[in-house]
């Protein structure tokens, strides 16, 4: 190691900043930047780091606040929505990439044991790298997002007894490492003081703080919560990111989920960066280049293993389609940071030895290298394949309906939630076929199709229907859709849902009634301000309506002047001085209020000069 702590840290952070960007630059992806970068300062590389085993160890940090920030995304009541696929695709996974690499060990000449834990250490995945792929690629949300997330908290949990397991199968158990009742109530003890503590102290503690009003006892407090919840479940023997996931799930439904996050995201993400270099220091390049063909097998005889598997657990336990099953297995092929403890505890126990640790490591860094190159080529063959190949649009019946909804997100859905309390026949037609199998499990008759089709308007009996709802949240796809139905059916009454202003007059062009998403429920947001504020609620419903009706005759207004900057920005100035007079004369003030009084006193001497 050159240089004092100070200089080392400098070292790092310059690698980030010059490695990440470029290797984004080129679409490769920070986690890659952050492994090369690794690599080439490690003891294998430039050697600025000789043992990277300390590095790896106090950069878990950087993983045990990311598995608090994604607790604080899930409450309790949604974790439990989410126990058929944590146990149902994640066991599945874990269990048939355990039984197909321990088996594929067996063939190889090792025993039962061996295979076992080999099988085991290589069926988990990187947990940082594969929640950073995801993150990056603004995935968390998918439905393959959300299988990864519930299959990567099995392996979290699975770990544990595999941890305890290894020194009973090894020939240097002794007694006093086995699992004895001790350790089991010293591990349950540790979780119900994170549950307990997490639902009954901690929102007390953070309130306590809050009133301080200092950020940086915020900050410190946040950090205490996080390695506190760590080191209480690390010394029972179970894993530090799993008690720091413990807690970030118990404080998702409190007040102050927001500004932990915001607190913790910053350290959050400079120690998983420190994280991925570690792992790339960890590659043992004199052993891959002693033996590439092995250890390049090795690696991809693991992916293509554990991406099959992926795949077939994403179709059936967890019921994506062949695209999301796809993506699912590019992003939780590769082994995981997790395989490094398997094996240094599988040495200690005589269960493997130390070459083959070392192939087997090299391996997992081989394959996390891999994994960001894999994320990308599977995107890019997915984007380019046509979608129509994959699936046909439907051929929709005839049901006499009298409304046609196009797109069936949130909007349309409560439309059609509307008319099924009314028992009104509607058709639904969306153009993503992953929102039309989600919603048709509800029971609703929605069909998968372009509608902006003539033909599939036609097959869905179109002309029959009385109103045409837009409900799209494309701008583009909305006004041609909208410009197909108003060519053939120009008699019909179309409600289109607006983005904005703009979109909203280029609909009143074809004839549509356009909904501005937002303005109705900006609306009444603001009127229940008005009265958090102390307004009284028929005031504040009356300005509210003064609004919407100055608002919509400033639309209007401007819609004959839309292609003219300057007097809409006129417009606007004067449009809002009107509402701020129509507002004072409400009040007892402004001029409005001044001629109106005037014109009351002018009435009242005429009715006593009668």
């Amino acid at each position: 190691m050159h240089g004092g702590g100070l200089e080392l840290a400098l070292v790092f952070l310059l690698a980030a900043v010059i490695a990440v960007p470029v290797f984004r630059r080129f679409g490769l992806g920070a986690v890659l930047g952050y492994l090369a970068a690794g690599v080439t300062l490690g003891p294998y590389g430039l050697r600025f780091v000789a043992n990277a085993e300390p590095v790896l160890a106090a950069s878990e940090i950087g993983v045990v606040m990311l598995l608090f920030v994604i607790g604080l995304e899930l409450s309790p009541s949604r974790l439990r929505v989410m126990r058929k696929p944590i146990f149902g695709a994640g066991g599945a996974q874990v269990a048939l990439s355990a039984l197909a690499i321990g088996g594929a060990a067996m063939v190889a000449g090792a025993s039962w044991k061996p295979a076992l834990v080999i099988g085991m250490g290589l069926a988990f995945s990187s947990t940082a790298i594969g929640l950073q792929l995801l993150s990056e690629r603004k995935a968390m949300t998918t439905d393959h997002g959300r299988l990864s997330f519930a299959i990567l908290l099995f392996q979290d949990l699975a770990a544990i007894p595999l941890l305890a397991a290894i020194p009973l199968l090894g020939r240097a158990a002794a007694a006093d490492t086995q699992l004895g009742w001790a350790e089991v109530a010293r591990a349950l003890g540790a979780i119900a003081a994170v549950v307990i503590g997490g639902r009954f102290i901690l929102r007390q503690v953070f309130r306590i703080v809050a009133r301080a009003q200092m950020p940086e006892v915020f900050t410190g407090a946040a950090l205490l919560v996080v390695l506190g919840t760590a080191w209480i479940m690390q010394g029972a023997g179970l894993s530090a990111g799993l008690g720091a996931f413990l807690a970030g799930v118990l404080l998702a439904d409190s007040e102050f989920r927001h500004e932990l996050e915001a607190q913790i995201d910053p350290f959050k993400g400079l120690l998983l960066g420190l994280f991925f270099m570690a792992v790339g220091m960890s590659i043992d390049l004199n052993r891959v280049l002693s033996e590439p063909l092995l250890i390049t097998g090795l690696a991809l005889a693991l992916l293509l293993v554990k991406f099959s598997i992926l795949y077939f657990v994403g179709q059936f336990p967890g019921g994506l389609n062949t695209r999301e099953s796809l993506r699912l297995g590019a992003v939780l092929a590769l082994g995981g940071e997790f395989a490094f403890v398997v094996f240094n505890e599988a040495v200690k126990a005589a269960l493997i030895d130390d070459p083959t640790r070392d192939r087997l490591v090299a391996a997992v860094g081989i394959s996390m290298a891999l994994t960001p190159l894999l994320v990308i080529a599977m995107a890019r063959a997915i984007s380019a394949a046509p979608r129509a190949q994959e699936r046909a649009f439907d051929s929709i019946p005839n049901d006499q309906p009298e409304v046609l909804i196009a797109g069936f997100g949130r909007f349309g859905q409560i439309v059609a939630r509307l008319l099924v309390a009314q028992h009104t026949r509607f058709i639904a037609i969306e153009h993503s076929a992953d929102q039309v199998d989600f919603v048709r499990r509800f029971g609703n008759p929605v069909y998968y199709g372009d509608p902006a089709k003539p033909e599939l308007l036609r097959s869905a009996g179109a002309d029959q229907v009385k109103v045409f709802v837009i409900a799209i949240d494309s701008m583009e796809e909305s006004l041609r859709t909208v410009e197909t139905i108003r060519r053939l059916y120009p008699n019909a009454t179309v409600f289109a849902r607006a983005r904005d202003r703009r979109h909203t007059w280029e609909l009143m062009d074809l004839g549509a009634r356009a909904i501005r998403e937002t303005f109705y429920s900006s609306l009444k947001m603001g009127e229940k301000v008005l009265v958090e504020l102390g307004v009284a609620e028929n005031v504040a419903r009356d300005h509210a309506e003064q609004f919407r009706e100055h608002d919509l005759r400033l639309l209007h207004a401007q819609y004959l002047i839309r292609d003219d900057e300057d007097a809409l920005l006129q417009s606007t100035q004067d449009a809002r001085r009107e509402l701020e007079e129509l507002f004072d004369a409400d009040r007892g003030t402004g001029v409005l209020n001044e001629i109106a009084d005037a014109t009351r006193k002018d009435m009242a001497s005429v009715d006593e000069e009668e």
